[in-house]
């Protein structure tokens, strides 16, 4: 990674919630996130990345102990209790990534219907955990 700062591909409009992700390795990271999940890099500094993928944007952070904002012990898996879920542009281009790479399935790509009161919202998804183990839920 660089160590000015650099700008790949601007935001034209930043997302009211962006998840900052912790982790063990960033270039590791990157490398998944941009070759094998999609994800554009639009800026990076030292030991920082901010990544989108269609209307996802995504912030991947070197960890290092002591930081300011730690709140507390980072084990492995990272993020526990909770799923990304990302509606991504094309599921079945990021699907078949996945399967070429051999990169390891969470859950398979199935189809689910969820249920906002009697409304059936039906989606395909994939489950993935990303090289620090936070769990990502694909859709379409």
């Amino acid at each position: 990674m660089p160590d000015e700062n650099t700008s790949h591909v601007p935001v034209t409009e930043w997302a009211a919630l962006v998840p900052e992700l912790d982790v063990s390795d960033l270039p590791r990271s990157l490398d998944v996130y941009t070759r094998v999940f999609g994800f554009t890099v639009n800026y990076t500094r030292p030991g920082f990345a901010y990544l989108s993928l269609g209307k996802v944007q995504w912030m991947l952070s070197q960890w290092r102990a002591g930081q300011a904002w730690e709140t507390g012990a980072l084990e492995r898996p990272y993020g526990r209790g909770i799923n990304f879920q990302m509606v991504v542009p094309d599921l079945d281009a990021l699907h078949a990534r996945l399967l070429a790479d051999g990169y390891p399935l969470f859950a398979p790509l199935t189809t689910a219907t969820y249920h906002e009161g009697h409304t059936p919202h039906t989606q395909r998804q994939v489950l993935v955990q990303d090289p620090d183990g936070y769990l990502l839920r694909f859709t379409d």
